[in-house]
């Protein structure tokens, strides 16, 4: 009976799985036949170009798709690419079929690096002489920010203002851990490296504190200056405002100058109308900056000469990293196929990254180093260029960064997680060790390291920090002393790295390739980039590849018990900074 009851439950999960690859293969193919039936964009001769900050921007263009069985629910999401985003608003200045640029502010889905670029542009096309008009339905730092570079700022008449400047937070994990009876071990080398901060202590240290003000400073800073410097008021006046919440709705937004008119969506609308020249609503026509840049922003294909924008995004890790948003073993591959390429002439290596695996960074630098002996290559720092972001580009022939970028954290650290005692008070299970060499069980998961073994462990750090500053001290031409000192693990904004030596120029992307074409020599070149991201359809063939194989990889609890235990992490090394979010 058993053998029964469990010969039906298999034959039940087995039709519950491939109804669920059935839904993905058919979803696939509806996306095949509609892309495939799908019509080019096209630009009217006559039209407005709609730019919704709510609208995902990022580095390369993304598309991700999710399907929960059970619910019954399936989501498709997408991103644009920001290159292509900053070039369709450059041409769009030169265009004469794009009469002004209309700016929704809210809900921007931007990180700080992509809207300083972002706005960047925006300037460069007002000062082609074309409006920007900008409407939002509340406002913020981030949402002024960008609205604040437009010619005529609209906010609803019954919008939200909260103008609280900029934070970050920071949770500490100790007394859960202590708690939950798990030991962890921090090995590092700087004072200001915090990565593992949060799992040993309960309180945020005095040099991570310190870290932390000077760099949001500055970046507050920086958004202080451009609000102000975009409106009629002095920096001062706005942050007394500010600090002292002077501002709560629409109407105090016009009363200091922040805002033009506060209106409703039916006046925006005949305000829009009066600029396009039409009577109507319906007769606006809009596009989307996206679709205006698959129309009108396409490479010349003939042209021979290239720059190559290699995409270095996400955590650094061991192995190779597919195509899941972080860099490993097979972006180095990436480096040599493109240094192996004649007709690349520069590459700029787009860096956004928070670091991670030691080894894995400096494999990815050492063909950089390769590939600088055949041509100029130029960093450009997105949001993080810090620890492993900074070691695989800091010997870069140039290095471009944003304002708002977080640089450096020259640091190293190790994490070393123990959950004996854990499994021991929680699980009321003991575990025994059997080791043929005295540190045989060193880092095994179930215990913590001894005297010894952190002594190893803290050497490897050490050895590695040595090697990190070298390397910077050559790439930078900065004193080893002098580059111990401006790291110790600690994170730096852009504006600041620029000031004391740990980047060269502050600007964007497309600065670094303006830039990479002229080390090369290039008067008439195209962009190429770098690793190339697998289509929708590619993505779930694996998917539906890879739940196939779980299928057939039925294991019992101890045998997932087994695996669990022989994947748990060997002692590496780790340069990479903690995740920050600012607001």
């Amino acid at each position: 009976m058993r053998h029964f009851f469990k010969t039906v439950l298999g034959a039940f999960i087995g039709t519950l799985l491939a109804l669920v690859a059935l839904f993905f293969l058919t979803f696939a193919i509806i996306g095949a036949v509609a892309s495939s039936g799908k019509s080019e964009p096209s630009v009217p001769k006559s039209t407005i170009l709609k730019i919704d900050l709510s609208s995902p921007i990022s580095d390369q263009a993304r598309e991700s798709f999710s399907f929960n069985p059970i619910a019954g629910d399936a989501q498709y999401n997408s991103s644009s690419s920001l290159l292509k985003t900053i070039r369709a608003i450059d041409a769009a200045a030169e265009d004469p079929a794009v009469k002004f640029i209309y700016l929704r502010t809210d809900n921007p889905a931007l990180s700080l690096s992509t809207m300083e670029e972002l706005r960047t542009a925006l300037v460069r096309f007002r000062a082609s002489g074309k409006a920007i008009v900008s409407y939002s339905k509340s406002l913020g730092i981030p949402t002024y920010y960008m609205a604040s570079v437009a010619d005529k700022v609209i906010l609803n008449t019954y919008a939200d203002c909260i103008f609280e400047g900029m934070e970050t937070s920071v949770m500490y994990y100790k007394d859960l851990i202590d708690h939950l009876g798990v030991d962890v071990q921090l090995i590092r080398h700087g004072k200001y490296k915090s990565a593992g901060e949060p799992y040993i202590s309960n309180e945020m240290s005095p040099e991570n504190r310190e870290q932390y003000q000077v760099m949001l400073g500055t970046i507050w800073n920086f958004f202080v200056e451009e609000i102000s410097s975009s409106r009629q008021f002095t920096k001062e006046d706005f942050l007394s405002w500010v600090d002292d919440l002077k501002i709560s709705n629409a109407q105090d937004a016009k009363d200091m100058g922040l805002v033009d008119e506060t209106w409703f969506d039916d006046q925006v609308e005949e305000y829009l109308c009066s600029l396009f020249e039409v009577e109507k609503a319906k007769d606006l026509k809009f596009t989307s900056v996206k679709d205006y840049a698959a129309a009108a922003v396409k490479p010349d294909t003939k042209i021979k000469d290239k720059v190559a924008v290699l995409y270095a995004g996400g955590e650094i890790v061991s192995g190779n990293a597919g195509n899941d948003g972080s860099i490993g073993e097979d972006f180095a591959k990436e480096i040599a196929k493109v240094r192996r390429d004649s007709s690349v002439k520069a590459v700029v290596l787009r860096v956004n990254s928070p670091g991670g695996v030691v080894q894995t960074a400096a494999e990815v630098e050492r063909e950089i180093e390769l590939l600088k002996e055949d041509k100029p290559v130029i960093a450009s720092y997105g949001d993080y260029a810090a620890s492993g972001g900074y070691w695989i580009s800091c010997n870069c022939n140039k290095i471009f960064s944003d304002k708002t970028t977080l640089t450096g954290s020259i640091g190293v650290f190790g994490i070393i997680p123990s959950f004996g005692r854990a499994i021991k008070k929680n699980l009321h299970v003991n575990v025994y060790q059997v080791a043929t060499t005295k540190h045989g069980s060193m880092a095994n998961g179930f215990q913590p390291l001894d005297d010894d073994e952190v002594a190893w462990m803290q050497n490897m750090i050490e050895n590695t920090y040595t090697d990190f500053v070298g390397r910077v001290s050559r790439g930078r031409d900065i004193p080893e002393d002098r580059v111990d000192f401006l790291g110790q693990g600690r994170v730096w904004a852009g504006a600041d790295a620029l000031v004391i030596g740990l980047v060269d120029e502050i600007g964007g992307l497309t600065s670094a390739i303006s830039y990479a074409a002229l080390a090369a020599d290039l008067d008439n070149y195209r962009v190429v980039e770098y690793p190339l991201r697998k289509s929708m359809m590619d993505r779930l063939t694996e998917s539906l590849d890879h739940l196939s194989s779980k299928a057939k990889a039925e294991k019992s609890p101890l045998e997932k018990t087994k695996v669990w235990l022989e994947n748990l992490p060997e002692p590496q090394v780790i340069a990479r900074m903690d995740d920050i979010i600012v607001k």
